[in-house]
């Protein structure tokens, strides 16, 4: 079958994003074909568009979506057709009308759970697991630093710490994306730029620092976000907007106060199905629960997919965007 799909032929700008026809094989062992209705925007796209993350050309991008189970290959047990299902896995693929998948890479979602909202918070909301309750495990009390907090990550993180009974600081780049990230229960908001971040935190808790810094932007915050660190502290370094955080001494963490740095992946978190589906399950019970709720979410059609990439890398959105095929 015939599908639609943002395909490049080589990296670069957003104008390399091609909307072509491509061939959608039946499913084979294992895989599911999949009618996609919503397609997730992250910022790994554009780290894979640009070539940071090196891919096999041409390639679709996209890892993350939601759609129905049209049919299933031989050995598959997890889904069956008529599901409804959403993903954010590899192989790349999900910017497309319809594709293949593993189908061990599928969840199903509950009825409460619209697709829209699955395609806007699964790979998110998966990431934002992960980094509460398996890279630093936030516990009631905990101070913690959210860089980039009114993107889509930021904002799930903000909710879903303050449901486990943490206070959140979180840094933002104009007075507007304070005064969302405040809605949505941030409670202290720093505005780059405007304010020293580290001093801030400093003052904000007492000398203290904060547990953990959870930190996306990388090399223009990865030094400040060290300095916020209480003794022993959590540096998760998650994402590249500024580009590469630099290297570092491992000596200089000794320095700072015997602290931990790691650099996750949610591949390696929900390699695992039970993994994949124990976060899944977590993300869900928080969303239909109210605890975190999706406010934010733009869609646009699937064929502006270039623009949607120029508007994320000039921080120009809020919350998520959704590409609709």
């Amino acid at each position: 079958m015939k599908a639609q799909a943002i395909r490049i032929h080589a990296t670069g700008g957003p104008d390399v994003l091609r909307l072509e026809s491509v061939e959608v094989g039946a499913p084979g062992p294992g895989e599911a074909l999949l009618r996609q209705s919503a397609v997730g925007l992250n910022y790994i796209d554009t780290y894979h568009r640009t070539g940071l993350y090196p891919l096999a050309l041409p390639a679709v991008l996209g890892l993350e979506a939601a759609g129905v189970v049209e049919a299933i290959g031989p050995g598959v047990t997890e889904v069956a057709p008529g599901d409804r299902v959403a993903y954010a896995a590899p192989p790349l693929g999900a910017y497309a009308t319809a594709r293949l998948m593993q189908a061990d890479r599928l969840v199903k979602l509950p009825a409460a759970v619209d697709e829209i909202s699955a395609a806007a918070t699964l790979l998110k909301g998966l990431t934002a697991w992960f980094l509460l309750h398996r890279t630093h495990r936030v516990e009631r009390g905990d101070t913690i630093l959210v860089s980039a907090a009114a993107g889509g990550v930021g904002l799930l993180l903000i909710q879903w710490a303050r449901h486990l009974g943490a206070t959140v600081i979180g840094t933002v780049g104009s007075v507007a994306k304070a005064e969302l990230v405040k809605a949505h229960g941030c409670d202290h908001a720093i505005i780059y730029g405007e304010e020293d971040v580290a001093a801030r935190v400093r003052e904000l808790t007492g000398g203290a620092g904060v547990a953990v810094v959870y930190d996306s932007v990388g090399a223009a915050t990865f030094a400040a976000s060290l300095d916020c660190l209480a003794p022993m502290g959590t540096m998760v370094s998650f994402g590249n907007a500024s580009g590469p955080p630099p290297a570092i001494a491992p000596g200089l963490l000794a320095q700072k106060g015997s602290l931990f740095l790691t650099r996750p992946s949610l591949m390696d978190y929900t390699r695992a199905r039970a993994d994949l589906v124990a976060g899944a399950e977590a993300l869900f019970a928080v969303l239909v629960q109210g605890a975190v709720e999706v406010r934010t979410i733009s869609t646009r059609p699937l064929a502006d997919a270039a623009a949607a990439h120029a508007d994320l890398e000039a921080r120009r959105t809020t919350g998520s965007t959704v590409l609709i095929p």
